[in-house]
């Protein structure tokens, strides 16, 4: 039975990055080695990284004076190195409160100074994009969440800032493009659009290091990894080939514009059938849904079960929305093919007319 993979992460790859990075796992370009063997200081690797690095800034189109970088820890870890790196002592840093993530993002600053939260949509559960707020020009930074995975909601444009700006884009980097040199730190784990997880990617202005003021523990210091390459202690070298491997993937396709394009057609071919749907409804304002989670809920919730049932009788995993909000989930990654929601759609026309 053909599978479709609707998990909001890790998320789905394209089929051309499992087959080739599965045979690296048995045998790296003929070497006899696997890519899970080989040394990070190998020449091999060497050209892995760099290939890796060219292609990001080739994709996301990102300026010379930025570093790329390739970090260990999740997103979750940069929750921490921002404010650590960025946030000098007795300072502060403005938040926008988005999702649970913006949310446990600026908790962590606030062990390392003030934090100003300047927007929250926390009052309506999150359902929407907080916007119209001004931004102080006596903070640090401002920090974003491009896209909350867990209340479907995306920002569709990034404020005009007087200040650096920080964003959390790990559900939705690569899905679009994106101006750089609008933002001064841009961080996202990989394993949505880019690779499975274990890699976080770091793309940061090469001059807002070494300004909190600070100790900064060796491995949180951002500096520490420019210096030398992502190379400071052992890298995740498998997640970082199978990152190569998607990014390949997502050049051969046409890059991000047209990864966009598809990504549209998908998210407007599902939200459509929500709207029009009697059994369904979106759980997120029309105007902050993102393209990359879908949720929504059934109008009977007595329903739930035996849909639920009749999704995994039909192949379709992964819909089961967060355990905050329920209902269910769509993740419309890039890999995901328009024939899986196409399926989707027509398994939730077919359920309707049963249940009528």
């Amino acid at each position: 039975m053909t599978k479709h993979n609707f998990g909001a992460g890790p998320g789905i790859l394209p089929k051309q990055a499992l087959e080739k990075s599965a045979q690296a796992v048995l045998d790296l370009n003929g070497s006899g080695l696997s890519i899970l063997e080989i040394s990070h200081r190998s020449k091999d690797f060497d050209d892995i990284l760099a290939k890796t690095k060219s292609l990001v800034k080739e994709l996301l189109n990102v300026p010379d004076n930025y570093s790329i970088l390739f970090l260990q820890g999740g997103a979750s870890t940069q929750f921490a190195m921002v404010p650590m790196n960025l946030l000098p002592q007795g300072g502060k840093a403005a938040y926008v409160e988005s999702g649970v993530w913006a949310s446990k993002a600026a908790k962590e600053a606030k062990l390392f100074g003030e934090v100003e939260l300047v927007a929250s949509s926390k009052d309506r559960n999150f359902c929407y994009v907080p916007s119209g707020y001004s931004i102080p020009k006596d903070v640090a930074y401002l920090h974003l969440t491009s896209n909350n995975t867990i209340y479907g909601t995306q920002m569709s444009s990034f404020p005009e800032s007087p200040v650096p700006v920080v964003c959390d884009m790990s559900s939705d980097i690569f899905s679009r493009p994106v101006d750089v040199s609008n933002f001064d730190l841009i961080y996202a784990g990989a394993q949505k659009n880019m690779g499975p997880a274990g890699v976080t990617l770091v793309i940061m202005k090469n001059d807002i290091c070494g300004k909190a003021g600070r100790k900064i523990p060796t491995m949180l210091d951002y500096q520490t990894h420019i210096d030398n390459d992502s190379l400071f202690n052992t890298p995740p070298v498998f997640p970082i080939y199978v990152c190569m491997a998607t990014l390949e993937w997502l050049k051969e396709i046409g890059g991000v514009p047209a990864i966009e394009k598809t990504n549209k057609e998908k998210a407007e071919l599902l939200y459509s059938e929500i709207d029009s749907n009697p059994l369904f409804k979106g759980t997120a304002d029309k105007e902050s849904r993102s393209k990359m989670n879908v949720c929504f809920l059934l109008e009977r919730p007595e329903l739930e079960e035996s849909f639920s049932s009749l999704l995994k009788a039909n192949g379709i995993i992964g819909l089961k929305g967060h355990r905050s909000v329920g209902g269910f989930r769509a993740s419309l990654y890039n890999a995901l093919p328009v024939s899986s929601v196409e399926f989707l759609v027509s398994l939730m026309r077919d359920f309707a007319k049963s249940n009528g």
